[in-house]
């Protein structure tokens, strides 16, 4: 077995490193996510936390892992009785950004199925880890389905499978941690919010720190078992910490004036749920234990909050993380020392409201009301005069658009995006094999099963009825005399299943200057920002082209982050002439790579443009129907968001829209069940995109 990186000798990350302590100390805060750039020793520091937690008592031979001292009645090993105990060390199961649902959930041993007709359950990861850690490198990364199941199990601390004629139901309780890189795409809010601690890390920037984060490296990959005997004191006595902790928080007490504080902090930053302030109660827990205390203080809950509540503020994926200290700071202080109000004894007549009697009409703190004056309601609230006043009369009139031949060669500032809002479904047409995600129709590895083939290389998925179908006719002519099926290689069957695959979305977008008015330009960058946020919800990958002046560029290659696309679009420019025909080139040209990098994964083309072409070369609108053209002649599912606006059209995205042989839509048809009812007529029909234009 390898040597890990001793925890002791990790440089810096004091907030991470407290967070796996907390962890370790009382499981039940519920796991760390650890979100930083790449090369910041995340897993370093993850991994060598599996070697401070004391030895796990399991039943002997249980492959559950079950506790001697209070084994699991529905143990698929048991019952166990009084089966002897014995202790292993604990164990940090790691679960592969590609891994398989049979792999997480365990499935049917189908060795002796076939061969010895007896249907046995194969334990899978989530067995593995119960009562230690399950750790997810790249957890932003992890397909859907997976998700599902890891909240399944986080919820409800156990593991069903019903599958292939198995029904197991075991104990999954584990110390969940993840890793992520935000550049590479974010978290669903179901599984975020699973996390009780979130912890950003970075790479310091003091050069002292970073010569001993590489004189400690080296030093170990020189030689790893020196290093850590050079480090084993030091382990030893953190270990023990974590003994002593884990001894003393059963009496650790946790106040009334302690709970309102929690609670009240919560409210203030208008947190989803109760999770927060468990997750909160029991960091401070283990904080006051931690410290060698039985009694929770202010500054614990203070810890605590900048632990829990970050990732938990999240509204939307363009949210920051992060937490107001200042914020914070008063709301402690202003319910410090404060008791809650006590229980009202149901069998009792309740006293009349009166002023000052913490009743409903009492303006008092002891009401339980947030407060109203520099509270999140009011924070978040807008002024009367923001909504309730035209806009004709509370905004300056706004400049006439420059003509197409426009010139609008100067540059003009960012302007700010309208508000987002929930688009209908773009989807790709056809039946793609893309990665998992909620977009297109595609053959996926998970979903519903849809028939089966012969399998064409090594069997993944078997599709256990129609070999069983395929083997049972030749029984007789294999001499089969006992209870197990004889099976050969051409009886076995593969299963073909449908879901939904994530594509790749590719944004061009025009910032010339025919599109520089700056409401037109906020609306624009509102419908794409709401375009995002649906690549988001559906896990695609996207990308950002702009085009404006005399070139275009590419904004932001593909990837997974769309937070990254938004703060890019958040402060693109605009003016110059509009260069269509390079902008539809720039796309081409990521979209050629994109097919060699990722030949699975389907793209799809969103051109937001008002049609003009007015720079490129002699012939702009020539050259930019020759562009569109080579998008079609390779199969690109488009769709042009038109961005024209006036009384008097000219029609010119629509045109474009044919040539790209794609689907022409506006910003207010964005919101509307047109654009859904078409793609589900082009899919339906099984057109092409070609086709379905020529035919509306």
């Amino acid at each position: 077995m390898s040597t890990r990186y001793p925890f002791t000798a990790v440089v810096g990350m004091d907030d991470l490193r407290l967070a796996l302590l907390l962890n370790a100390v009382s499981p039940a805060v519920g796991g760390v996510l650890v979100r930083g750039e790449k090369g910041t020793a995340k897993s370093t520091a993850v991994r060598a936390l599996a070697e401070l937690l004391p030895a796990v008592p399991v039943v002997a031979g249980c492959r559950f892992s079950c506790d001697p001292a209070s084994p699991d009645l529905g143990c698929p090993d048991g019952p166990h009785g009084t089966a002897p105990g014995t202790e292993r060390p604990a164990r940090m199961v790691e679960l592969p950004v590609g891994a398989s649902e049979d792999r997480l959930v365990g499935s049917l041993d189908i060795e002796k199925a076939l061969a010895d007709g007896v249907k046995a359950f194969e334990p899978g990861l989530l067995a593995a880890a119960h009562r230690g850690i399950l750790y997810v490198d790249e957890v932003n990364l992890l397909h859907d389905h997976l998700i599902d199941l890891l909240l399944d199990a986080a919820a409800m601390g156990s593991s069903y499978v019903e599958r292939e004629g198995v029904s197991v139901r075991h104990a999954a309780r584990f110390l969940l941690v993840g890793t992520m890189n935000p550049e590479e795409g974010e978290l669903r809010p179901q599984l975020l919010d699973r996390f009780g601690l979130t912890v950003e890390v970075a790479a310091s920037r003091d050069p002292r720190q970073r010569v001993e984060v590489v004189r400690r490296r080296l030093a170990f990959e020189d030689d790893p078992t020196a290093f850590a005997d050079r480090w084993a004191g030091d382990e030893a006595a953190l270990r023990e910490r974590i003994v002593t902790a884990r001894a003393l928080l059963p009496q650790v007490e946790l106040g009334d004036a302690v709970l309102l504080q929690i609670a009240a902090t919560c409210a203030a930053f208008e947190v989803d749920g109760m999770r927060a302030d468990l997750v909160m109660a029991r960091t401070a827990t283990a904080l006051a234990a931690w410290a060698g205390r039985t009694e929770v203080t202010s500054e614990d809950v203070r810890q605590a909050a900048l632990l829990a509540l970050p990732h938990r503020r999240r509204r939307s994926p363009f949210d920051a993380p992060g937490l107001d200290e200042d914020k914070l700071d008063e709301t402690l202080e202003q319910f410090k020392g404060q008791e809650p109000e006590p229980e009202v004894d149901p069998d009792e007549d309740p006293e009349p409201d009166g002023p000052g009697d913490g009743g409903p009409g009492d303006g008092g703190p002891g009401g339980g009301v947030p407060p109203q004056g520099d509270g999140p309601a009011a924070e978040h609230s807008p002024a009367p005069e923001e909504t309730s006043v035209p806009e004709e009369t509370s905004a300056p009139a706004p400049s006439p658009e420059p003509s197409p031949q426009g010139a609008g060669s100067g540059e003009r500032a960012a302007v700010a995006a309208s508000e987002p809002f929930r688009t209908k479904m773009l989807s790709v047409p056809g039946l793609g094999e893309g990665a998992a995600g909620r977009r297109s129709r595609a053959r996926t590895e998970h979903g519903r099963t849809t028939g089966s083939v012969r399998p064409r290389g090594a069997l993944t998925k078997l599709h256990l009825a129609a070999t069983v179908q395929a083997a049972a006719p030749h029984q007789k002519a294999r001499g089969r005399s006992g209870p197990g099926l004889v099976v050969r290689r051409d009886d076995l069957r593969q299963a073909t299943r449908e879901g939904r695959e994530g594509n790749l979305v590719l944004f061009a977008v025009d910032a010339s200057g025919s599109m520089a008015a700056r409401q037109r330009m906020s609306a624009v960058k509102g419908a794409v920002l709401s375009l995002l946020l649906d690549a988001y919800q559906r896990r695609d990958k996207v990308g950002l082209v702009t085009f404006r002046g005399r070139d275009a560029e590419v904004a932001l290659p593909p990837t997974s982050s769309v937070d990254a696309a938004a703060a890019r679009l958040e402060k693109l420019p605009t003016g110059g002439r509009t260069p269509l025909s390079a902008g539809l080139l720039k796309a081409h040209d990521v979209l050629r790579v994109e097919r060699l990098r990722d030949p699975s994964r389907r793209p799809l083309l969103v051109v937001v443009t008002d049609g003009r072409a007015t720079g490129g070369g002699a012939d702009p609108v020539a050259l930019a129907a020759r562009a569109a053209r080579l998008h079609a002649a390779d199969g690109t599912a488009s769709v042009v968001v038109d961005c024209e606006t006036g009384p008097v059209r000219l029609g010119l995205a629509r045109e474009l829209a044919r040539e790209l042989g794609g689907t022409a839509v506006t910003l207010d048809e964005l919101r509307a069940d047109s654009i859904a009812g078409l793609v589900r007529d082009v899919q339906a029909a099984g057109q092409t995109p070609q086709t379905a234009w020529r035919a509306a």
